[in-house]
């Protein structure tokens, strides 16, 4: 190379945490898995929110009058005076009627959720405090979760929705509160974040994905590696006892018989929330239910530290 040749100037550098290539990459991970821990606790603390009560359940049930109305389209489709055709469901199978009809029957847990979702949002809401309490947090997604925030948006409170990033079945409801709605890509990050807050757990119908929830949460609690008390309902005796014999772990020593204590069934929303209200007034209201006499929770995001006391070191310029 000649001596008075130079290579071509270099374009800036990207800055780190500007280059996505490098945040995407196996070396980013640690700053990923940390911003999926730092970001959801900004935004809850902004959105005053205090601790939560979270449902788990299947993302495939539907409300009531969608299953009926899918069920009726297939009862139709030989009807002299047919459906519209975008509404057409094609020729009915024995296992399209199947499951048509098990959707209205399991119709009745959205509805419940639903129901429960917004008894709570009521009651919470009239507590006192600057912080919202027992705040209703799902997944996000549809089915049980959307019954879930459907019912305390109904209710006109805050309601949170912890997603998930996968190939089906998971997009946010329209009923969470826009500023908590989150979405993850660990599942460990996630689900730390429905035991953190959580003072309460309500597990409906469901699947795989609803009993790793339940009994990872059953576990903790087990293991008293949950620094509080959690109150914990299994929602739908009939369904979970066909689908499960918890008290066979304790019948074979697979657990104590006192780990049968850890939670309870309901079958209606108004025994759900007495044993919900019950517990989280004993164990996160000092024993007695309080009205709120105060003005109410201000509407405004609170105040970061730094907004707050001024910043602790000197902010630095980004041309």
């Amino acid at each position: 190379m000649p001596d008075d040749e130079v290579p071509a100037p270099l374009e800036s550098a990207l800055l780190a945490y500007q280059d996505a290539d490098f945040l995407d990459s196996p070396d980013g991970r640690i700053l990923r898995i940390l911003a999926e821990y730092q970001e959801p606790m900004a935004r809850f603390r902004r959105e005053r929110i205090q601790d939560t009560v979270v449902f788990f359940g299947s993302a495939r049930f539907h409300a009531l009058d969608v299953a009926n109305k899918q069920l009726q389209l297939l009862d139709n489709t030989g009807s002299v005076a047919p459906a519209p055709a975008e509404e057409q469901p094609g020729e009915s199978t024995d296992l399209q009627r199947k499951r048509a009809e098990a959707a209205v029957e399991m119709a009745r847990y959205y509805e419940d959720a639903r129901t429960l979702a917004r008894m709570m949002t009521e009651w919470s809401m009239k507590l006192p405090g600057r912080r919202h309490r027992f705040v209703i947090t799902s997944g996000g997604g549809p089915g049980i979760m959307e019954a879930a925030n459907r019912g305390a948006w109904e209710a006109g409170g805050k309601t949170v929705g912890l997603n998930i990033l996968l190939p089906f079945e998971q997009r946010p409801n329209p009923y969470i509160t826009p500023a908590l709605n989150f979405n993850f890509h660990y599942f460990f990050m996630r689900k730390f974040w429905f035991a953190y807050l959580a003072k309460a757990l309500v597990i409906f119908p469901g699947g795989f994905g609803t009993m790793d929830e339940m009994f990872e949460l059953l576990t903790l609690d087990q293991t008293q590696k949950l620094s509080k008390q959690m109150t914990i309902i299994i929602y739908g005796s009939d369904y979970w006892k066909s689908a499960l014999n918890l008290e066979a772990f304790a019948d074979k020593g697979a657990i104590s018989p006192k780990d049968l204590d850890l939670f309870q069934f309901a079958d209606t929303p108004e025994a759900a929330f007495e044993i919900l209200k019950a517990g989280l007034i004993a164990n996160h209201l000092g024993g007695a239910e309080t009205p709120r006499t105060e003005d109410p929770i201000p509407a405004t995001p609170e105040v970061s530290a730094q907004e707050l006391l001024g910043p602790d070191i000197a902010k630095t310029r980004s041309w």
